[in-house]
C-alpha cells in the first residue's frame, strides 16, 4: 500500500497542474479580457483607463461593445499586450474591484 500511496502522487499532479496552466500562455501576446458592467456613462472610459494603467501599448480602437438583451448592461471587450501573469493577476484584481464592474472573464 506504501507504493500506491495517493497523497504524493496528489501534490505531484497539482504541481504539475499549475506548470501546465502557467504555460497555457505565451508571453508577450495579444489576450482578450471581456469586463461586464451596468450601462452607464464612463464605464468604457473606466476599463479603458484601467487596461492603459496595465498595458502603456493599449489599443483602444480594438475595444469591442456589447449590449445586453435587455440594453441595461454593456460588455466590453478589451485586448491587452499580457507580458506576465502577475500583470493579468492584477489586470483581473483591478477590473474586478472597479464599482461599475459586474464581472471580469
Amino acid at each position: 500500500m506504501t507504493q500506491n500511496s495517493q497523497p504524493p502522487a496528489s501534490q505531484s499532479d497539482s504541481t504539475a497542474g499549475d506548470s501546465r496552466k502557467d504555460s497555457l500562455i505565451e508571453y508577450p501576446s495579444q489576450f482578450p479580457i471581456k469586463v461586464m458592467g451596468q450601462k452607464a456613462d464612463g464605464f468604457v472610459h473606466a476599463v479603458t483607463e484601467t487596461a492603459k494603467r496595465f498595458d502603456p501599448f493599449f489599443d483602444a480602437s480594438t475595444i469591442e461593445l456589447r449590449d445586453s438583451r435587455g440594453g441595461n448592461y454593456l460588455g466590453v471587450t478589451i485586448t491587452v499586450t499580457a507580458t506576465s501573469r502577475e500583470q493579468l493577476d492584477d489586470l483581473y484584481r483591478a477590473l474586478s474591484s472597479h464599482p461599475m464592474v459586474k464581472v471580469v472573464l
